[in-house]
């Protein structure tokens, strides 16, 4: 009853205005005035309503400036978070100085061409002059600020140092993992056909290779003694064949990467640490993130290290940064002891893409190597 109502006073409101207008019309018809044509007192109405929006507009963008501009962004806490907020700055600058000054020659032309009854217009087809000028100045700017940019971003993706520390960071709808590579720095290998309950990661070592060819062996046992109850050569023989077949298939690959990978080269993932709830980093050392995910796009986002990349299936991208200020430090910088650095995703991934985020601690070294002699290693945790 109430979206009746709520359409029909919508419809009524429609006639009314055409209503509205039909008298307007009728008006002005026995006034005997043009109710199409524009007169000078409407054109001068026109232009001072358009200074007065214009600048209504500027102060109140002026006014959001003045109070916003402090939490725009988060506080900058990686060394090239100085650079990217300087890039945007210089962007909101330049837009913002374009913006006004175009509408103050619009402002300028509304006045100096209104129409009037005496005023012609005139026409002229090119001017070689103007075109320069209106595309070589807009170029120059872009190609700095791209130039600029081009910049920042290659100082945030290349050039990674030798003493960077490692980590995976690992995404599935709907959560974070973090895989720090141990004492060696040295991330195990993965692959995502070793992923079972107890190996969410799909990590490779001895242990799991073992654990997921006993796995295959036990289903393909269960299946060939299934056969035995059933019609040789009916459906269901079919189905329990192809099934057989399709886990063999499977058993031959993680022999093919058993085979691949001798035990010195796959043991390097004994030492690597996981971490669901939280994970830690140490102040001003280089983090080299590699980045993987499980299902579907999501993305790495940590604003207030100004850095993002897409975790895509089937690759691993990477970013690094080196944090310069700790969760201490930025709490008291914010006055919020409740304060913490955050790792969100940034692509709608699913119905619970709101909820996948994770904590960072950024700490002291010493504090950072505490904790981590304190985690599990893989190779144990799994056992």
């Amino acid at each position: 009853m109430t979206t009746f109502l709520i359409y029909l006073v919508l419809i009524l409101g429609i006639v009314a205005l055409v209503q509205l207008i039909r008298v307007s019309e009728i008006s002005n018809f026995l006034n005997g005035e043009d109710g199409i044509m524009v007169t000078d007192k409407e054109t001068n109405n026109i232009r001072y309503m358009f200074v007065a929006f214009f600048a209504a507009f500027i102060g109140f963008y002026g006014w959001l400036v003045w109070r916003f501009w402090d939490i725009l962004l988060p506080a900058a806490a990686s060394e090239h978070g100085k650079a990217i907020d300087t890039l945007m700055n210089l962007n909101i600058a330049l837009i913002t100085i374009v913006f006004v000054a175009l509408h103050i020659v619009l402002s300028y032309f509304l006045f100096r061409y209104a129409k009037t009854k005496n005023e012609k217009a005139t026409f002229n087809t090119h001017s070689n002059k103007l075109e320069l000028i209106w595309t070589i100045t807009p170029a120059v700017f872009l190609a700095g600020i791209i130039i600029f940019g081009i910049s920042a971003w290659n100082d945030a993706m290349r050039n990674v140092p030798e003493d960077a520390i490692n980590i995976e960071l690992y995404a599935r709808q709907f959560d974070w993992t973090a895989r720090y590579a141990g004492k060696d720095n040295v991330l195990g290998k993965a692959n995502f056909r070793m992923i079972n309950g107890t190996n969410a990661l799909g990590i490779i070592n001895e242990k799991s290779i073992n654990d997921r060819l006993s796995a295959y062996n036990e289903k393909i046992a269960e299946l060939e003694e299934s056969r035995k109850s059933v019609f040789p050569g009916g459906t269901n023989d079919q189905e329990i064949l192809e099934e057989i077949t399709l886990q063999k298939k499977h058993r031959a690959y993680i022999e093919q990467l058993q085979a691949q990978n001798n035990v010195e080269s796959y043991s390097v993932a004994d030492d690597d640490i996981l971490a669901k709830v939280e994970f830690h980093i140490p102040i001003n050392k280089p983090i080299n993130f590699q980045i993987r995910s499980q299902d579907v796009i999501h993305s790495a986002y940590m604003p207030h290290f100004r850095a993002q990349m897409n975790a895509v299936p089937g690759m691993m991208t990477q970013f690094y940064f080196t944090p310069t200020m700790t969760t201490e430090q930025m709490r008291a910088k914010l006055g919020n002891p409740d304060f913490n650095y955050i790792l969100l995703c940034n692509k709608i991934c699913g119905a619970a893409h709101y909820n996948m985020q994770m904590n960072i601690v950024v700490e002291s070294e010493e504090d950072y190597n505490k904790w981590l002699s304190e985690q599990p290693k893989f190779f144990t945790a799994e056992k």
